[in-house]
């Protein structure tokens, strides 16, 4: 099967911190590919540069980055935006600065039919109506009414959520879309995007730092630290077996009922995520890897530790099992 988004060694810096360092990922249409770090690793980053979104004084380099077979790196801002929000949306980490305190709801929800699709303003609305009881708000014809600021934050992240709906999107990159949700909601979301899935074969690119929500919907998993994939792997092979130090760390400071026993210490990873210049050499997990050794100051290789399974590191079969 042909890849929906296709990244291959995709590089992008901001003055002297090159905030992500030839990661390479694959979305198939149907599945879901969940990447996964703590804050700072450059998840956010990467989902703004697919969507040709960075920040001013940002670069994007790639060898390769397609979206359904068509090659967009030299893409022009007007190709970019006939792109998004139509074959490919988006659901940002901050809703109330997505969305424009000027205008309501209902405005631009429809904004998003009519400069897409030339849709009549009533069907625009109609469509509005149905997304917003899908993802749970009751009385959406109100709703459509209000302006941000007089929704609650799940509110608007429901928004949000709906928004990115309107045009049935082939490709969807969701950047912690349940953050500001209660778990009840969180769940509601999670199975509504799961049949929108299903229904319409749509791809999800899922950015998260909570493995509960990634065991749950993932086909794949990359982990990401300091700008760079460490370790890539189908869901339940990761969880089994995760090759990398840095995997290895993050699962263990998931409690576990059962083992975790009241008022013990819950795990941590020593140390802070580095700030990594251009040209930047080696592991950047060596200061806080217990298995580090003077090799993990050269260059490091991608190895195979099992199928379908990478890992960024100097242990030929990773840490392990």
């Amino acid at each position: 099967m042909s890849a929906l988004l296709d990244i291959e060694d995709l590089r992008v810096t901001f003055g002297g911190t090159a905030a992500v360092r030839g990661i390479s990922l694959t979305v198939e249409k149907g599945k879901t590919h969940c990447l996964v770090g703590e804050s700072g690793c450059g998840k956010s980053v990467t989902s703004l540069a697919v969507m040709g979104l960075l920040a001013k004084g940002g670069k994007r380099e790639a060898a390769r980055l397609s979206f359904a077979g068509d090659d967009i790196r030299d893409y022009n801002e007007k190709q970019m935006s006939r792109l998004r929000g139509d074959r490919m949306a988006m659901i940002f980490q901050e809703p109330m600065t997505s969305l424009n305190p000027a205008y309501t709801v209902g405005s631009q929800m429809t904004e998003v039919l009519r400069r897409h699709r030339g849709t009549p303003r009533a069907q625009a609305v109609d469509r509005a109506v149905e997304l917003l009881t899908r993802v749970g708000i009751t009385a959406p014809g109100l709703r459509l009414g209000q302006f941000p600021h007089q929704l609650s934050g799940g509110l608007r992240q429901r928004v949000m959520i709906a928004m990115a709906l309107m045009c049935d999107p082939e490709l969807l990159i969701a950047d912690e879309p349940t953050t500001a949700l209660d778990v009840t909601v969180q769940a509601q979301i999670l199975r509504l995007l799961a049949e929108l899935q299903k229904d319409l074969g749509l791809g999800i690119l899922l950015i998260t730092h909570d493995l509960g929500i990634v065991a749950r919907v993932a086909d794949r998993v990359s982990v990401m630290y300091a700008g760079e994939v460490v370790e890539s792997a189908p869901t339940a092979e990761l969880f089994r077996a995760p090759r990398h130090p840095y995997t290895r760390g993050l699962l263990s400071c998931v409690p576990v009922p059962g083992k975790v026993k009241r008022g013990e210490p819950l795990g941590s990873i020593p140390g802070v995520v580095p700030r990594i210049p251009p040209g930047f050499t080696g592991c950047a997990f060596r200061d806080r890897c217990s298995f580090a050794e003077a090799a993990c100051a050269g260059p490091l290789p991608r190895r195979d530790v099992g199928p379908a399974h990478e890992a960024l590191c100097i242990l030929p079969e990773g840490v392990p099992a």
